[in-house]
């Protein structure tokens, strides 16, 4: 697997070049650097309206008690989405732009949840039994009272 990423990170700099060198003979320098400066300005403006829609709706799902799973989900592809759109490419672009498609994000969130199992947790902490701590009187342990210790900053 480590092969495909260092293979990915060789070949996908090189595709990139490759599509600009493409793209500026099909519309030339100037048009080409428009595309990249525009991309980079749809992926700030991405991440801040979309963002803030979908920290809305994980705000609304915790209130309303449920699991905001496919929140969590949308705010990451829109994220990675949006960072894609902000890095120079045109390969990158389309594939940002394929994730900002609602359809496409649920078709992964789907295809990947099937394989992951979640498990609810509380935060509150029980203790059973009378509450002794059973460590407590053995020769190894130290008991402090209250006024024999001190927290250093």
């Amino acid at each position: 697997m480590g092969r495909f990423f260092a293979l990915g990170f060789i070949l996908l700099p090189l595709l990139e070049i490759a599509m600009f060198i493409l793209v500026g003979q099909a519309i030339g320098v100037l048009p080409t650097l428009a595309l990249v400066i525009l991309g980079v300005l749809v992926g700030s403006l991405v991440l801040r309206q979309q963002g803030l829609g979908i920290i809305n709706r994980m705000r609304s799902n915790v209130s309303a008690g449920t699991l905001p799973g496919q929140a969590i989900f949308d705010a990451m592809t829109i994220g990675f989405a949006g960072i894609l759109l902000i890095l120079p490419g045109f390969i990158s672009d389309i594939v940002a732009l394929l994730l900002l498609v609602p359809a496409v994000r649920h078709w992964l969130y789907k295809s990947l949840s099937s394989r992951i199992t979640v498990v609810e947790t509380t935060t509150t902490w029980r203790q059973q039994g009378d509450g002794s701590d059973p460590r407590i009187g053995r020769p190894e342990t130290i008991d402090l009272g209250d006024d024999n210790w001190r927290r250093d900053p």
